[in-house]
């Protein structure tokens, strides 16, 4: 009871602290716009403070998508520590979502990189997504084709359910459940990392698409175990990306 509580309470102060940063983005999105309106050239320059801020948003980001989805394994672990008699169950548990988070705080770096790259080419907005077709159409097809992969089916499989992982690889001890969070955290990543960069076309502080992605990857792992749901995806992504494609390179 205690985990479910502290997991609905993180994930609610990460989702609360979203809706501020979106609505902060909104406002100087709308500034950003009437610059661009009075014909004021953006001749902004990114320094290492603004991949740590663009780092902390999506750390936060990830932090309220991804922990929802993470939910079963965290409660299935505090529960088998409870019942091998470890009385530091509850510190072990919170070793073993430090761990978790900490894939997903890695791969927050390097999209914050990824994204003042992208704003550095004049590829994305002042609004944070995707201004050209081609890089839209890139995105989707990329992500689409990797829905279908043997290497995605790989890693959702130890995702859902996380049973046979914590079976393999389970350790006691606050560092082995903190080792044991980074690797299904590892796999989770490599499972959902390319749906999450989908954020780059959609616009990265677009709530709508960001409670989406976060409801379709809990659906992906909750789901049985075939290939109806990522295949059913990624077809749809391949499609959606070739079609922008084509009307890319037609403009």
């Amino acid at each position: 009871m205690v985990a479910a509580f502290g997991v609905t309470t993180i994930t609610a102060l990460a989702w609360a602290d979203l809706l501020r940063l979106s609505a902060s983005m909104s406002a100087m999105t709308a500034q950003a716009r009437l610059h661009a309106a009075m014909g004021m050239v953006d001749a902004r320059t990114w320094s290492v403070a603004d991949w740590f801020s663009l780092f902390v948003m999506w750390a936060v980001m990830m932090i309220g998508m991804m922990l929802p989805s993470a939910a079963p394994a965290i409660l299935l672990v505090l529960r088998t520590y409870r019942k091998r008699g470890d009385r530091f169950a509850h510190a072990s548990a919170s070793a073993f979502v430090s761990g978790h988070m900490f894939a997903w705080i890695v791969f927050s770096a390097f999209a914050a990189l990824m994204q003042i790259v992208l704003h550095r080419a004049a590829l994305l907005g002042a609004d944070m997504s995707s201004h050209s077709i081609v890089l839209t159409g890139i995105l989707l097809l990329v992500a689409g084709v990797y829905q279908c992969l043997p290497v995605k089916t790989a890693c959702l499989a130890y995702c859902r359910p996380p049973l046979r992982f914590l079976s393999m690889r389970w350790t006691d001890g606050a560092r082995g459940a903190f080792t044991m969070g980074l690797r299904l955290g590892t796999f989770c990543v490599g499972c959902c990392g390319l749906l999450m960069v989908l954020l780059f076309a959609a616009g990265v502080m677009n709530l709508f698409w960001i409670a989406a992605i976060a409801g379709f990857v809990l659906v992906e792992k909750l789901s049985p175990r075939d290939w109806l749901v990522e295949y059913a995806a990624g077809i749809l992504l391949m499609i959606l990306g070739l079609l922008q494609l084509v009307r890319g390179l037609a403009a």
